[in-house]
């Protein structure tokens, strides 16, 4: 284990493990008894959320990065030769890549689970703009080891430089073969390819914004046709219940009709009741009435009977 193994793992992980795992590494290089390098790595400085961002898109992205860069010498070396044309064109380029490389690095930062806000995005793109403007700058972003974000101003690099020159020194350029005209061949080429990946970038967005929309508009029309179909069936339901309260108030009012009338036939039946109770007490007074007037005149026949049999008798004596 050295210190550009583990620098080279530390500004891969994510922020919040950081810290974490440059513990771990001291204490496996003070477990190996190199206490040198395990206060070299207690000095690595966590990097920024800008800083990570651009990191990854370093690893994930290089030669788009190495483009970005090489497009950065060809717009000095057109304003050293004053060369408008070109300069305009590789203008166009520098907004365009940067335009398309800071939506990779977010993309790619939240395919990590990190969530870039506008602050970080801005800085991210600072920092794109710097390399490109400032040689310096743009080693440090080609290390992957950034430790916070950079800024250009147009009179040199502000912000955070490259932390770890000493642990992986920046390599000397080489001057590439030239062509013809004495242009850098090389350069021309990654300038081209970073043009193409930033065509190609754009590409990409105009069909996912389409696919977006497309989508979009699917949704609209199933939202729409739910919406109708929502709303005619709210109708009925609202109908069916109308229909269903008419016939509730109408079995309603028969309820008390009839309930009304039940209690008319039940003060009717308790009338009845009591003119047949009372019916019936007179007719047991009259049957008296009938067995003694029946007695008596069973008695006063047998009177009359002796009366007119004593009467013949004394006729005809």
């Amino acid at each position: 284990m050295d210190l550009d193994e583990v620098a080279d793992e530390l500004y891969a992980v994510l922020p919040d493990e950081f810290v974490a795992v440059r513990t771990q590494r001291q204490d496996d290089a003070r477990g190996a008894g190199n206490r040198t390098l395990a206060r070299e790595i207690g000095a690595l400085p966590k990097p920024t959320a800008a800083a990570w961002v651009c990191n990854l898109l370093v690893r994930k992205q290089r030669a788009e990065i190495e483009g970005l860069v090489e497009l950065g010498d060809l717009l000095r070396q057109a304003q050293e030769e004053l060369a408008g044309d070109q300069l305009r064109a590789l203008d166009r380029q520098r907004s365009q890549l940067l335009t398309a490389l800071t939506r990779r690095a977010t993309a790619l930062a939240r395919e990590h689970g990190m969530r870039v806000g506008s602050t970080v995005e801005t800085q991210v793109a600072e920092t794109l703009r710097a390399a490109m403007a400032d040689p310096e700058a743009g080693a440090g972003l080609l290390s992957g080891r950034l430790t916070g974000a950079m800024s250009y101003s147009g009179l040199g690099t502000t912000g955070t430089r490259p932390a770890l020159r000493l642990v992986s020194p920046r390599p000397e350029r080489r001057e590439a073969p030239t062509t013809r005209d004495g242009t850098a061949a090389p350069r021309r080429r990654r300038a081209e390819d970073a043009r193409r990946a930033a065509e190609e970038a754009r590409r990409r967005e105009e069909e996912a914004r389409r696919a977006a929309e497309e989508r979009r508009r699917r949704e609209l029309e199933e939202a729409r046709r739910a919406a109708q179909e929502a709303t005619a069936l709210a109708a009925e339901a609202v109908a069916a219940a109308e229909e269903e309260r008419h016939r509730v108030d109408d079995l309603d009012a028969r309820r008390a009709d009839l309930q009304a009338r039940g209690a008319e036939l039940a003060d009717e039946l308790s009338r009845t009741e009591e003119e047949a109770a009372r019916t019936a007490e007179e007719l047991e007074r009259a049957e008296r009435h009938r067995r003694t007037a029946e007695r008596h005149a069973t008695e006063a026949a047998a009177a009359r009977d002796h009366a007119l049999a004593a009467l013949r008798a004394l006729e005809e004596g």
